[in-house]
């Protein structure tokens, strides 16, 4: 990402199919709501701040991402952080001059829950963030109310814009977004192998797109068509 040095130096960086194309997200859900509350978000038009939590697998990372591949086909300065990936560094140090990019992502709030510094550090920029006008989008398994955090101040932060639980695919909506997945690759997956393929693969949808690159190399590499044997050699299940 070149509007976003700060990403290139630390070896983070987004993937190509995160986009909010690729998240399925039903008519009239909650997860198109969000969808459309990101977009807003980032056109001007909605809220500086959305926190965004849900279980693991629910998409939180994929939203994230494509929040910042939504900003940055409209020429704005944006920065994803994963947290975990950036413990090891001084937060001050990390979140010093983000105030100055348009859209900031911060995924994984649970991992810094409870660290002083970093919750110091994360209040300083939710501060320096409003005071410019920039936008913040973050992310966590847990509620701002049950996330544990101690700083009482920070908490109260988190609830300045809008929260939202991102929904978890029921298993005939993820047959509906791998099958969905699986045509934009060019592949031609029948319901009985996508019913299939969720029945037997950890049901975390990022795993679920996981088996599905797999097959896509496998099937191209053996000019195989998506079978339930082929599913089954090529995956192990």
């Amino acid at each position: 990402m070149s509007s976003a040095p700060q990403q290139l130096s630390l070896g983070v960086s987004l993937k190509d199919d995160s986009t909010f194309a690729n998240f399925f997200a039903p008519e009239h859900s909650v997860n198109r709501q969000i969808v459309d509350c990101l977009k807003k978000q980032v056109d001007g038009g909605g809220e500086q701040f959305v926190y965004l939590w849900g279980s693991s697998g629910a998409g939180l990372t994929h939203l994230l991402q494509a929040s910042c591949h939504y900003a940055e086909s409209r020429q704005l300065n944006v920065q994803y952080l994963p947290l975990s990936d950036v413990m090891g560094f001084a937060p001050e140090a990390l979140l010093e001059g983000l105030e100055h990019m348009d859209l900031v992502c911060l995924d994984g709030l649970d991992d810094i829950a409870g660290l002083a510094n970093w919750e110091l550090a994360l209040f300083n920029l939710y501060n320096a963030l409003r005071d410019s006008g920039k936008l913040l989008l973050v992310a966590a398994t847990q509620n701002p109310r049950t996330l544990g955090v101690q700083l009482a101040d920070l908490q109260s932060r988190f609830q300045w814009g809008v929260v939202y639980a991102v929904d978890t695919l029921n298993d005939e909506e993820k047959m509906l977004a791998l099958s969905k997945r699986a045509k934009e690759r060019g592949l031609e997956l029948s319901e009985e192998v996508a019913s299939y393929i969720v029945q037997r693969v950890p049901r975390d949808m990022n795993q679920l797109f996981c088996c599905l690159h797999k097959l896509d190399h496998a099937s191209l590499a053996e000019q195989r068509k998506l079978t339930i044997p082929f599913v089954k050699k090529t995956l192990g299940v």
